[in-house]
């Protein structure tokens, strides 16, 4: 028997439960996992409270880890006991111990630590995404960076600015502002105490952006729309703030022929080739030094409920890692 953090209902932190579970032996395709530490994100708190439902009741939370192989089932070739491996998915990961399919699990290259690689995965792989895919950032665009201080942000931010692009951030209070600059903001805008979309448009000259990265949701909708240029792309990709539900389709024409996409990493590294691909890119700029991990918040894995309402009551920065 091995523990893990499971929810036999939907709700806020205190259906988070530390109990013992029962884990096999690996099947065909399957590897057996030992954690080390596991990532905390927002959508593990979605799919606590059933904004994101799950397949079944109860279920092991959480959704990103790394740690090391301890045993593989029959089929697999790529992977052997003892290998250090990260992995976004699927969901399960606050636990000691796990079963996974292979073909979701990347290789962590030396030089980077099972704490480090825990906290980037899902974050980083997310950055690397929106960055790379949903919208090719490249020299002299200007981009809007919404929650610049959370944990995606403070990664797209240094990578957009590695990058050659203009990175305007919002975030939350002044303590924020100062951490997005030191992680890669050219300009940061703190949402509670200044008109963001006016500010944004002061800072561009009118122009706008090329680009807006959207997690917060419903708080930013459509103001976000109205920082682009025309023709520019609202990547809706988290609902910090509430889900949006009062889309309209044709505001996009009257703001500008405008782009909207509501992106997931599932969906860019559903294919083994793409999942390695984006992974590797990650780890590159990593250590390179161009996009620096810093693990602002521990909690041991049983304490998990405490760092989702930390998360939840914006107490956190940056990435926030649970250790087994």
């Amino acid at each position: 028997m091995v523990n893990a953090i499971r929810a036999h209902q939907y709700g806020g932190p205190e259906v988070m439960k530390w109990e013992a579970i029962d884990v096999g032996a690996p099947g065909q395709g399957e590897v057996r996992v030992k954690n080390t530490a596991c990532g905390l994100n927002f959508v593990d708190v979605y799919q606590r409270t059933g904004l994101y439902k799950q397949p079944s009741l109860p279920f092991v939370l959480g959704n990103e880890a790394a740690g090391v192989v301890t045993a593989v089932g029959a089929g697999v070739t790529e992977l052997k006991a003892g290998d250090r491996i990260a992995y976004v998915g699927p969901v399960g990961s606050y636990c000691e111990e796990r079963l996974i399919p292979a073909d979701r699990l990347v290789k962590v290259p030396d030089g980077i630590d099972d704490k480090t690689a825990a906290a980037m995965m899902l974050k980083g792989m997310t950055a690397r995404y929106l960055l790379r895919q949903t919208y090719k950032v490249a020299q002299g665009n200007v981009i809007l960076l919404h929650a610049a201080a959370g944990g995606v942000g403070l990664i797209a931010s240094q990578w957009a600015r590695h990058l050659g692009a203009t990175v305007i951030g919002t975030v939350g209070s002044d303590d924020k502002v100062a951490l997005a600059k030191q992680h890669g903001c050219h300009h940061v805008i703190n949402m509670r105490t200044e008109d963001w979309v006016k500010k944004v448009k002061e800072i561009t000259n009118g122009a706008g952006c090329d680009v807006a990265y959207d997690s917060i949701g419903k708080d930013t909708y459509p103001g976000s729309l109205d920082c682009l240029k025309p023709f520019g792309l609202w990547a809706s990709f988290g609902n910090a703030s509430g889900a949006i539900t009062n889309f309209d389709l044709g505001i996009l024409a009257g703001k500008g022929s405008l782009y909207a996409t509501r992106p997931t990493l599932n969906t860019y590294t559903a294919k083994r080739a793409d999942l390695v691909e984006n992974a590797n890119d990650l780890f590159d700029v990593v250590k390179k030094g161009a996009v620096k991990i810093t693990i602002n918040q521990t909690y041991a894995l049983k304490d998990a409920a405490q760092a989702h309402a930390d998360l939840e009551g914006r107490k956190t920065t940056g990435q926030t890692v649970l250790t087994v």
